[in-house]
């Protein structure tokens, strides 16, 4: 952003953002139960509690054996996590917070593990393999840092020194490897951004400082507009490229629960006011996109093979940008409240669990979803009296929204109307030009939420794959997309609009219904047209206060057998009742789901009743409906009753 643009946005004084003069990071402590903002503060302690003693269940203690010692065996995956390293901050805090030393000797334990990954040049490597990815480093020394800063009383001379030194290599490591930002996706950009200042300043080293603001004034030219967007998510060498249709690469995932978290730290710290302009009016563009239960709807996020509904796999978590950033926009203090309850509504014995619905699959979770958020929260409860006060009283724009707003920078609209909730993307930005992630593309309906039901309707991956492999789990069971699409198969290949990321739509709110028109392709994979049997359909949703309606139609010969498959969210507890050829409902405990169609519906078998999705981690229940060759047309309603 250029300066005039700058001035022509906002002043401080307008937007009422003003900084202390004192010291932002600083940690303080006081009576637990008279300070501000209890509701919160008990629900972030009991979490971050639990998930202490989870990963203390987990973790593997034999001194005699340094290359298990410390590390955390993680229940769902047969690799190790390197990362594990990071969970030194929570435990060191929970260590000061409640007395008991299992804590700080699991901190020690977990940390000093991460020689197994030490390389001479002062990183820590993200797996075993000294050649693997070594940005993370920079995670690796916030987690050190802010642990000898708030909680280094806690060692004793010679550890404390021992740490120390290894917090100097690792810093300089990531003051050599990150120079510039775009050198690596922006979410390592960003954190250096906060690892240098931090780390500057806490072992006197001016020219990390110095380095961080310049990068800092680097990052303010990756925002969007109108709606500052942080860009960059992004494999290859140059993360301004756009897609073809001239739009960025875009995760929120990564945003809120990295990026914007460590430039809103860094901009309250040195008072930037430039960027914090730049950063709030990203977080108010971001907080449109939080689910009125807490969830993130990151459906079309270019890296949303990582979504998890609460946020993503191994980030950290929104809390810290959205609550130092509360006393702007109270709205901020509710995201961060109600996601934290939703991520103790995922949690089951003491882990974090990657989506709604682990448990009632009996799917294992993946330790690293804890050890990481964990972290956020720790930081929260040491930086308190510096919160504004947080409550969930300010209702969240999406839980209040009325009609649609689109958004240039994703090709992504929101629609609301009476309790529904929804999304439809055309977004064709790309992770990887090499190896697609396909996230929710085609016009399609990634994301449908009913106030009084919940979750309806979900994108995941078109086909899930291991792009991170030491970061997601593996399909626990055969790969269905939960995408509401339009689908055929020739010759055992899929089609689908899911692959057309050329579609187009429009959308209009008028006479109080809500209408998205598409005209949209069935594709393969490599993104080939289908050839024998019709391609060209148009999609439209509608939505108005009492119900919510599909209308998928061609003009040309069906000659395949060719189906409009929606699955439905649904956990395994939910009753499901065929009413008729025709009508199929799902009791849910606020309400029942009726869908009807004017076509024949059916429910593909599945060995649970259900199929599972590990993106964004749902259960749901695949219902189809065959077109016929006559009419060309499959109409389907989903009510509330």
């Amino acid at each position: 952003m250029q300066r005039r643009q700058f001035i022509q946005l906002s002043t401080f004084t307008s937007l009422g953002l003003s900084l202390s003069g004192c010291s932002f990071l600083k940690s303080n402590y006081g009576n637990f139960y008279n300070s501000h903002s209890y509701e919160f503060k008990k629900l972030v302690f009991d979490l971050l509690k639990d998930w202490c003693d989870g990963i203390l269940k987990t973790q593997i203690l034999n001194p005699s054996n340094p290359q298990l010692h410390g590390l955390l065996d993680c229940p769902a995956c047969d690799h190790h996590h390197p990362r594990s390293m990071d969970a030194v901050y929570p435990l060191f805090f929970m260590a000061k917070a409640t007395g008991e030393k299992k804590y700080s000797e699991a901190g020690i334990a977990a940390f000093e593990w991460g020689a197994n990954v030490t390389r001479d040049d002062g990183a820590w490597t993200n797996e075993l393999n000294p050649k693997s990815w070594d940005g993370t480093t920079v995670f690796g020394a916030i987690a050190l840092a802010e642990t000898l800063k708030y909680h280094g009383d806690l060692l004793d001379d010679e550890k404390r020194k021992q740490w120390y030194k290894r917090l100097e290599s690792a810093a300089d490591f990531v003051y050599r490897r990150f120079p510039v930002i775009g050198n690596a996706n922006i979410n390592y950009g960003a954190t250096t951004i906060y690892a240098l200042n931090l780390i500057g300043k806490l072992i006197d080293k001016p020219e990390y400082v110095k380095q961080s603001k310049e990068l800092a004034n680097q990052i303010k030219s990756f925002f969007t507009t109108p709606n500052a967007f942080l860009y960059g998510e992004k494999q290859g060498p140059d993360k301004t490229i756009k897609s073809p249709k001239g739009l960025f690469a875009i995760d929120l995932g990564y945003n809120l629960e990295e990026s914007l978290n460590s430039l809103v730290l860094y901009a309250l710290e040195e008072k930037d006011e430039e960027l914090l302009v730049l950063v709030k009016k990203s977080l108010e563009t971001h907080l449109e996109f939080i689910i009125p239960d807490g969830g993130l709807d990151n459906s079309f996020g270019n890296r949303m093979y990582k979504w998890s509904y609460w946020g993503s796999r191994t980030s950290d978590g929104m809390q810290p940008a959205f609550g130092f950033m509360a006393k702007y926009n109270p709205a901020f203090g509710t995201a961060a409240f109600k996601n934290a309850e939703l991520l103790m509504q995922c949690t089951h014995n003491g882990l974090l669990n990657g989506g709604l619905h682990y448990n009632s699959h009996n799917v294992k979770p993946c330790v690293h979803h804890t050890f990481e958020h964990a972290k956020p929260l720790a930081f929260l409860l040491d930086h308190w009296e510096s919160l504004p006060e947080i409550s969930n009283t300010m209702p969240l724009p999406r839980a209040i929204a009325d009609g649609l707003k689109y958004y240039k920078e994703l090709d992504v609209t929101l629609f609301a109307r009476g309790d529904w909730r929804g999304t439809v993307s055309a977004y064709d930005a790309e992770y990887n030009l090499q190896n697609d992630c396909r996230q929710a593309t085609g016009a399609s309906l990634s994301l449908l939420y009913h106030n009084k039901v919940g979750l309806l309707c979900t994108a995941s991956m078109a086909v899930y794959k291991l792009q991170e492999t030491d970061n997601q789990q593996p399909a626990p069971e055969e790969d269905i997309a939960l995408t509401p699409r339009i689908e055929t198969f020739v010759n055992n290949v899929w089609y689908t609009n899911l692959f057309d990321l050329e579609a187009m739509y429009s959308s209009s709110d008028e006479n109080w219904q809500i209408t998205c028109d598409a005209k949209v392709q069935l594709k393969n994979e490599a993104r080939t047209v289908v050839s024998e049997t019709a391609s060209n359909f148009n999609l439209i949703y509608k939505c108005s206060n009492h119900f919510l309606e599909i209308i998928a139609n061609t003009q040309e010969e069906i000659n395949h057998i060719t189906t409009f498959v929606l699955p439905i969210v649904s956990p395994s507890n939910e009753s499901v009742e065929q009413m008729s050829t025709n009508e199929i409902r799902i009791i849910k405990p606020n309400g029942t789901v009726k869908i009807s169609s004017s076509l024949p519906l059916q429910i593909k078998i599945t060995p649970k009743g259900r199929t599972f999705n590990m993106v964004p981690g749902v259960e749901a229940i695949p219902v189809l409906v065959n077109f016929d060759n006559i009419n060309k047309e499959v109409k389907i309603k989903i009510e509330i009753v």
